[in-house]
């Protein structure tokens, strides 16, 4: 997910809507508020998924679940969502599933190295 994948307004503001919500928002509380430069449209989505219980209009997280725990954790970006899966599966020697917001799933296990 990037900031580019968003319309941005003609001052360059990015803006963020929410069909389930009927809304959108313009994010520069974000930017001149919390300063979150570049990750302003994901802190957006991040604080509205805690609020409402889910994202806004084109976001969706990597989800990681270990196998053998309950629970598990959504990512934004690729990166973070491997990084958690590969230190779960060296603490724990759980094989973890990765399912991309694309729909490709990868499984990280003790045997890869991890």
């Amino acid at each position: 997910m990037s900031d580019d994948e968003f319309a941005p307004e003609s001052d360059g503001i990015p803006t963020v809507s929410c069909s389930r919500c009927d809304r959108e928002w313009t994010l520069d509380h974000e930017l001149d508020e919390l300063h979150a430069g570049n990750r302003a449209v994901e802190q957006f989505a991040l604080d509205h998924e805690r609020h409402t219980g889910h994202y806004p209009d084109d976001v969706t997280p990597w989800i990681v679940r270990c196998q053998r725990c309950p629970g598990g954790e959504r990512f934004l970006a690729e990166r973070p969502a491997r990084r958690w899966a590969t230190a779960h599966v060296r603490h724990t020697e759980h094989d973890v599933r990765l399912n991309g917001p694309e729909g490709a799933t990868d499984v990280t296990t003790p045997e890869d190295g991890s």
